[in-house]
């Protein structure tokens, strides 16, 4: 694919490090530090924060992923909308997004297949400084060989149309579906663990819908659930920890997680 335009990295130096060696050389030891068997997920739940905070929480959903590197061509990615008001779900306009371990081509095919849904729109300004997608897309890079990418960003949308969305991308083998999202935020400690733990029966037993409160990416995360459950999935706990294990203090903490769907 000839690249017209690249969406440039918005948090590189600021959520992981803006240099490649530097940004490589931890994602290699988040990756070694935070194991997780089991079977290859079909789709994920992971964090999009700062990787002081919750890489090590990504990197154990991502050590699942490595076991489809053989597998993977297309990774369809959700996370919710921080920076624009968004209502439905928007694609870029760019060829490819950018980090600095390189670009990652968008798949144009995957996108049109979409864009004619009605909850479906095009901005690029949602995806300029949108924090919640790019985050993941380094570790992808250092997990799978080649692939193409499916973005989108989430703002207010029902379950029913983010499913449809989900549904219409899901493919077969060659596609990984990741969905971004942090848990509960700046609660104390003790009250985010028990409110992050509701919220992890919650997606462990697809019932829908998460509210947003207990998650920022509770809508692409509700539309997830309600395809898991049509298809039967089975949701394996990955992790679940807060900033207040991590890089935090415990007064006011940020809520992260994990989940393989196979």
């Amino acid at each position: 694919m000839t690249t017209r335009a690249v969406r440039v990295p918005a948090v590189a130096g600021l959520f992981y490090p803006g240099e490649a060696p530097a940004l490589r050389a931890q994602l290699v030891q988040l990756l070694a530090d935070n194991p997780a068997a089991g079977a290859a997920p079909k789709a994920l739940i992971a964090p999009h924060a700062g990787y002081v905070y919750s890489g090590p929480i990504a990197a154990r959903a991502y050590n699942r992923a490595a076991l489809h590197a053989d597998t993977v061509q297309r990774v369809v990615l959700l996370g919710p909308a921080h920076r624009v008001a968004l209502r439905g779900l928007a694609l870029p306009g760019v060829d490819a997004f950018g980090t600095p371990l390189g670009n990652v081509p968008l798949d144009r095919d995957a996108l049109a297949s979409i864009e004619d849904l009605p909850q479906v729109t095009r901005s690029d300004a949602a995806h300029a400084l949108e924090h919640s997608l790019e985050v993941h897309l380094p570790f992808l890079q250092i997990l799978l060989a080649r692939f193409t990418l499916v973005p989108l960003v989430v703002g207010s949308a029902t379950t029913d149309e983010v499913a449809e969305v989900v549904s219409k991308l899901w493919g077969g083998d060659e596609t990984l579906v990741v969905i971004s999202s942090d848990l509960s935020h700046y609660h104390a400690y003790d009250s985010a663990r028990d409110l992050d733990e509701d919220t992890a029966q919650r997606i462990e037993a697809c019932a829908v819908p998460i509210p947003d409160a207990q998650a920022c990416g509770a809508y692409p995360i509700n539309g997830l659930l309600s395809v898991a459950r049509q298809r039967q999935l089975r949701v394996e706990r990955l992790d679940l920890r807060n900033s207040g294990d991590t890089a935090g203090d415990k007064r006011r903490v940020v809520g992260y997680g994990a989940w393989a769907f196979v």
